[in-house]
């Protein structure tokens, strides 16, 4: 069994898609704008690893077709009923810096930034798709800013300095996402780096930095951000499908037995091998956690002192903060607030189905974030 899914009332025109194409599974959310509220319709998981001839929970590395048929699979068992979409691009398959340039106009910006991005860019300018924007101030805290908001004066314009975001996508990434939605006939409004969608998901409007810890299953990306922003961000390799791996050489199990275990138990003690004298399977997910925990902990405590600003709350998503008992155990490793991710807050759902949707969130924050862009674009 791969596959999860949810339907919610009957669904008719004006509907959208996230899908949330990730290393060890396809994530699917269905949204639609109902008086001015955006409410879910469906939602659905397909792992991935069955189309590698792998264990699920196991992350992969897919030809296109073959992510075109799981994709294909997804929508229909979802019972996705509508073909208008965002797709999510891996964090890993991007590059993102924060460069200081002249407060000058767009127009001037435009011209100077593909000569100014040849320094962050390790490859030629031609093979990537370059996107940027200005990071709001402190001063002035919005989504995006325009001509008018830089402040200027002739006489000292390009002493004054701003923050740009730099986003840069290999094209070769780009013509496999292409050739992905060619394939299945979607119509994506747009892809979108997954640090974005899983920050329009879970992050609150705040002037306090915040880190956003996702959890996937062959990495864990750190995001700190500020004023809706990833001012910064770090990689910590390994990931939940580590944690499964380390569980089945240890207790000498299958990957799959090994991956129930993880899911049903987490951090909480598995009866099964409660045995004094044997590892059990809490004891090696505390440990794969303990690591990421304490390197996480490095970044937070690097950037405040740099920075000299407090983190103001660690917000967990992704797949592997689903485990049960993460958030007390995170709790030991932080001196500041931990919570766990809730995307789907951000959308009406049935009231008796709000402790599912609890549970599962995290997993599709990407998916939720995804969507609501999608619904915004189309208003």
């Amino acid at each position: 069994m791969g596959f999860l899914n949810f339907i919610f009332g009957e669904k008719k025109g004006g509907s959208v898609i996230g899908i949330d194409i990730g290393s060890s599974s396809i994530k699917v959310v269905q949204l639609k704008k109902r008086r001015g509220v955006a409410v879910l319709e469906t939602y659905g998981e397909l792992s991935l690893g069955p189309y590698a001839d792998l264990e699920i929970g196991q992350a992969t590395n897919l030809p296109a077709m073959k992510i075109v048929e799981a994709v294909k699979d997804l929508i229909r068992e979802a019972n996705v009923t509508t073909t208008k979409a965002g797709i999510s691009i891996p964090f890993s398959s991007s590059l993102i810096s924060l460069v200081s340039m002249p407060a000058l106009e767009k127009n001037k910006l435009a011209v100077m930034i593909p000569i100014e991005a040849r320094k962050y860019i390790p490859v030629p300018i031609s093979e990537v798709m370059l996107d940027w924007f200005i990071v709001p101030s402190e001063e002035k805290y919005s989504s995006f800013v325009d001509d008018t908001d830089v402040t200027r004066d002739d006489k000292d314009e390009s002493s004054k300095k701003i923050e740009v975001l730099l986003v840069a996508i290999h094209n070769s990434t780009l013509n496999k996402y292409n050739e992905i939605v060619q394939a299945t006939k979607l119509d994506v409004g747009f892809f979108e780096i997954e640090v974005f969608s899983a920050i329009r998901a879970v992050v609150e409007r705040s002037i306090t930095p915040v880190i956003v810890l996702d959890m996937g299953a062959s990495a864990t990306k750190l995001y700190i951000v500020e004023y809706g922003v990833a001012k910064a961000s770090h990689v910590i390799s390994g990931g939940s499908q580590d944690i499964t791996q380390t569980i089945s050489r240890s207790l000498s199990i299958s990957i799959s037995k090994a991956e129930e275990i993880k899911r049903d138990f987490g951090i909480n003690q598995d009866p099964l091998n409660a045995n004094e004298n044997t590892t059990s399977s809490k004891e090696i997910i505390t440990l794969g956690l303990d690591r990421v925990f304490r390197e996480s902990n490095k970044v937070l405590l690097q950037y405040q002192q740099k920075y000299n600003k407090n983190i103001g709350n660690i917000i967990l998503t992704g797949g592997g903060a689903t485990m049960k008992g993460i958030i007390p155990f995170a709790k030991t490793h932080f001196d500041v607030e931990v919570s766990l991710s809730n995307p789907f807050s951000k959308v009406e759902s049935p009231a008796f189905f709000e402790n599912v949707l609890k549970e599962v969130g995290p997993g599709f924050a990407v998916a939720v974030g995804l969507a609501l862009r999608r619904l915004q674009e189309e208003e």
